[in-house]
């Protein structure tokens, strides 16, 4: 008997646990409801990714992410504080909740997934380390970089890929750091340093601030994986969701063929996995603690996937980057969003 009482009292236990941690799931949700606008962290500026005007206007697929998550919860993707941090203080403003979610070029590592208390939701651009050199020096592969002098930022994962790089390879080389990637590619810009190295699509927008553009080549070579995406905090599981199925519910639009041209129209099928979609069947907005409509909210706001990708970074922009891994699963890429149903 005092077995089977004691196994009850554990499951009561388990159970009022199991409330706490319910409540406690919706506390950044519920803040940034009652706040009125979302603190969303991105960089100080990198074109195509998120980058601020004359007037302060930013723009990019970091800063369209903060944006599809304004307009899920507050059908007004203006409202969010941005915050430009630097990598250095990057996960410190996350971490001490100065901004909801962090949304900056930052790579999804092991390391930073245990270690810092955080959650990457998802990958919303897959990446790869490169160089970029003037074409004066005549060098055609990163393997003929041996006593280069190469700048990069500090605080980064680009440190130690470069140190891999150089030593797998028997080369030597002088590494040159900075505080801000600004601060780096103007050193390169000015001779300081032979090469300049981050992510392949920071190359493709830091390469827009040189002097002259043209007179610099992308090598060829990726030395590393650099997933990149949004992070929040431990310990809230709906906050995580919600982030996590922004990405996902732009993923799954594109692939349907829904846009914010169509998405009107898109409330009129009859297919089941658009009627999921766009909140005609079923009440998967409300699981995340949203409305039934938060997908047409981020489509006639933002955009799918692939609308925010081609405006921002794709051919149809200044950066000109070419989908590669970055297209859906059935064209050939690595974007696979799970079915929403």
């Amino acid at each position: 008997m005092r077995s089977f009482v004691a196994r009850c009292f554990v499951a009561f236990l388990a159970l009022a646990a199991g409330g706490l941690v319910t409540t406690a799931s919706a506390q950044t949700l519920n803040t940034v409801k009652q706040r009125g606008f979302l603190a969303c962290g991105v960089s100080q500026g990198l074109p195509g990714f998120s980058n601020p005007d004359d007037r302060g206007n930013w723009t990019g697929l970091d800063v369209d992410y903060c944006r599809a998550i304004a307009a899920a919860v507050f059908n007004d993707p203006t409202k969010i504080r941005f915050s430009p941090l630097s990598a250095k203080d990057r996960f410190t403003a996350l971490q001490s909740g100065e901004i909801d979610v962090l949304s900056r070029n930052s790579t999804w590592t092991l390391s930073r997934d245990t270690q810092l208390g955080l959650n990457f939701s998802a990958i919303n651009y897959y990446d790869g380390q490169g160089f970029i050199v003037r074409k004066a020096l005549k060098v055609n592969s990163a393997l003929e970089l041996n006593g280069a002098s190469v700048c990069t930022q500090s605080g980064t994962t680009t440190e130690l890929n470069v140190a891999d790089f150089f030593r797998a390879n028997r080369m030597k080389y002088e590494l040159i750091t900075f505080a801000t990637a600004d601060e780096a590619v103007k050193a390169y810009d000015a001779g300081r340093c032979d090469v300049f190295t981050t992510d392949t699509s920071g190359l493709y927008a830091e390469k827009l601030k040189l002097t002259n553009a043209n007179d610099h080549v992308i090598l060829p070579e990726i030395i590393s994986k650099e997933p990149l995406g949004p992070v929040v905090r431990h310990g809230d599981d709906q906050w995580f969701d919600v982030v996590k199925w922004t990405h996902y519910a732009m993923v799954n639009a594109e692939e349907l063929g829904v846009t914010s041209k169509n998405v009107d129209d898109a409330l009129r099928s009859e297919k089941p996995e658009v009627r999921r979609l766009v909140g005609t069947d079923g009440n998967f907005g409300e699981q995340l603690g949203l409305t039934k409509d938060w997908v047409v909210r981020i489509l006639k706001h933002v955009g799918n996937y692939g609308e925010s990708f081609e405006r921002n970074v794709g051919s149809g922009s200044k950066l000109g980057i070419a989908r590669g891994l970055n297209a859906l699963w059935n064209k050939g890429g690595l974007q696979y969003a799970p079915p929403i149903r």
